[in-house]
């Protein structure tokens, strides 16, 4: 799976990922001898080093290059938002770097990536790609959570919003009245709320999930067989349930 972003420093590296999903200071969070992490286990030599953006001293710049002169440098490096001292420090190293990818999310450790530096495109191996929709189907500031069966290819076992697979030829809205209407029975107008997309790895699947929120209109839901059973539940009922990811967040953005 292929991901576009943007150019900051050229060259064309592939390697295994390594991803914090913090912000990093080099200095500080980066042995420049060594390239090991001191913010959590494992080294950068030779990996592509991925996180959401640099921050702290413009002495990172010069960690970057003292890993590049002990041969310990990343193989490349990717954010979402490139700051100056990553960006200079890629650049002095000869670091092939992208920004702009729309989310650190995207990545696991161990993935198997290339990174183009000159055209700021970034190719994950072995994944497979699915767009989503995930609706919270509202009624007196609760909403419709599912009970997954354990033997659900995605999530077995876990609490979900009403969710389903973008069909060919659908938009997100489109699809989630249909899986809503699929799953519970319940017709729904025009949805009250959208986010922008989230994505969510389930070991090699990765998910763009476009979430939704729709008023239940005082209807009850029926379901189909996709699912054992479900629960009008507030933000608060989620603590404790084994759910899928994000949707407490989810829950919260659009009930509060």
């Amino acid at each position: 799976m292929k991901f576009q972003g943007r150019s900051i420093s050229a060259g064309k590296a592939k390697g295994e990922v390594i991803k914090l999903n913090e912000p990093l200071s080099f200095l500080g969070g980066v042995d420049g001898s060594t390239g090991d992490l001191r913010v959590r286990d494992g080294n950068v030599a030779g990996k592509i080093l991925v996180f959401p953006k640099g921050k702290g001293s413009t002495v990172g710049s010069f960690v970057m290059y003292d890993l590049m002169v002990h041969g310990k440098a990343p193989a490349a490096v990717i954010n979402e938002s490139a700051e100056t001292i990553v960006a200079t420090g890629a650049v002095i190293s000869s670091i092939p770097m992208i920004d702009q990818i729309d989310s650190v999310r995207i990545f696991e450790d161990g993935d198997v990536v290339t990174v183009d530096g000159g055209d700021g495109t970034v190719e994950i191996e072995g994944i497979d790609f699915k767009e989503v929709v995930s609706s919270v189907v509202s009624k007196n500031g609760r909403c419709i959570l599912e009970k997954r069966f354990e033997t659900s290819r995605s999530f077995p076992g876990c609490w979900s919003l009403v969710a389903g697979k973008i069909e060919k030829g659908e938009s997100p809205a489109e699809a989630a009245r249909r899986e809503i209407l699929e799953e519970t029975e319940i017709k729904v107008g025009e949805p009250l709320g959208q986010m922008d997309p989230l994505y969510v790895r389930e070991g090699k699947t990765l998910f763009k999930v476009y979430p939704f929120h729709f008023d239940a209109e005082g209807q009850e839901p029926v379901l189909n067989s996709e699912n054992e059973k479900y629960m009008w539940a507030s933000v608060e009922d989620t603590e404790g349930l084994k759910t899928v990811t994000d949707t407490a967040f989810v829950m919260k953005t659009f009930l509060g």
